[in-house]
Parts: C-alpha cells; structure tokens; sequence
C-alpha cells in the first residue's frame, strides 16, 4: 500500500493554514528529492479511464485534464484524439510531466481548479477529473466541483473518478471519499447526470469508487 503519511499530514497541515491546495507542491517538490512519495503517481493511466474509454469513437475536440500530475492521464487522452490542455496546481509536477513527456501534444499548464482562466469556462468538449476534489474540504471543495463543471463546453462530457462512501458514511483520512449528494452536486451550470455509477477497482482489497458521467446538452 502507498505511505501516505507525508501527504496526510501536508494536507492537514495546509488545510489548517486556511491554504487548501498549498500542500501539493510541497509534495511534489518533497517527492522530486526523494523525501516523500505522492500517492496518485501510478505513472499510468488511471484504470478506470481505459475501462471508460474502452470501445469508444476515436475522439476529437479539445480536452482538459484537471489536476494532471504526472501527466499519465492526459498522454492517454492525446492518444484518443483529443487537443488536450493538463494543468496542475503545482509547479514542479508540471515540469515532471513535460520531462516525461518531451515530445508530447499535451499543452501543459499551471494553472489553479479554484482560480481558472476566465477564457477556459465553457471551452472543452471533455473534461477529466481523477482524485482531485476527493483531496480538498469544505468550500475548496464546493468550489472545485462547481468549477470542473464550468470548464465543459456546449455538447461536452464532464467524466469524474473518485472514491466513494455512504452519505452518512466516516470521511476518514485525506482521501476523503465522495458521498452520492457530492457527485450529484457536478450535475450543476447545465450539466446533466446521464450515468453514476459505483464500482469496486482492483486494488487489494479493492476501494468503492465512483464513475460519474455529465453532458452538457
């Protein structure tokens, strides 16, 4: 199982400092000298989104991968088709990614979920959410939800991965799990819920996550 102590305790700690989304680039500098590890860097593309993706038309439009990390996620949607825009909050794991991937059609940015471009709202026909509102509390995380939302344009497809838990379930530790009222809560601006869908990952033992599919008609 991944320690995430280190991330556990930078949460908590930016949290308590009234900076919620400070403490990723602490991580992602403490993992680049080897001090910490990040928990989410599988340094491949979340199982899920294959599984999602499985089957589906060659793609085509701009996307948008939210929090983008390592930049496993967004290499695999420019292999769909898709122009794809990555950002992430923290600035060293940006450059990690464009190291990964030196040769890449990614459009990697930094960019913050709570604070977007204004020129960003309404302008992609997928957006991707894997893990991030899941590490945010409170208004932090009313308003990275509402955001993600914003970000998907007319005709577009908003897809959320997350763990998942009961309404009146223990969050628990940073991940804290959504509820179903959470991820209802994307269906928001004019997005429509057209599937919901919980389901056990292969991990061991395996975790309830949520694969959740908005439109914008």
């Amino acid at each position: 199982m991944t320690d995430r102590s280190t991330a556990r305790r930078l949460a908590a700690e930016s949290v308590a400092a009234g900076e919620p989304t400070a403490w990723f680039e602490t991580l992602y500098a403490a993992a680049e000298h080897g001090d910490a590890v990040v928990p989410w860097a599988d340094l491949e593309p979340n199982p899920l989104l294959v599984r999602w993706a499985a089957g589906r038309a060659t793609a085509t439009g701009r996307a948008v991968v939210i929090g983008c990390g390592l930049g496993d996620d967004a290499e695999f949607l420019a292999g769909l088709g898709y122009d794809v825009v990555a950002f992430d909050v923290a600035p060293t794991a940006v450059a990690a990614a464009r190291r990964r991937f030196p040769s890449s059609r990614v459009d990697y940015q930094v960019a913050d979920l709570l604070d977007l471009p204004p020129d960003w709202l309404g302008a992609f026909d997928f957006v991707l959410e894997v893990y991030t509102v899941q590490v945010l509390l409170g208004e932090a995380r009313r308003m990275a939800i509402v955001n993600s939302a914003a970000l998907t344009g007319p005709g577009g497809t908003l897809l959320v991965l997350a763990r998942a838990r009961d309404d009146d379930g223990d969050p628990g530790q940073m991940p804290w799990p959504l509820t179903r009222a959470e991820v209802a809560a994307f269906a928001t601006g004019g997005l429509v819920a057209s599937a919901v869908d919980e389901v056990l990952d292969d991990e061991d033992p395996p975790v309830r996550r949520w694969v959740a599919e908005f439109h914008r008609p």
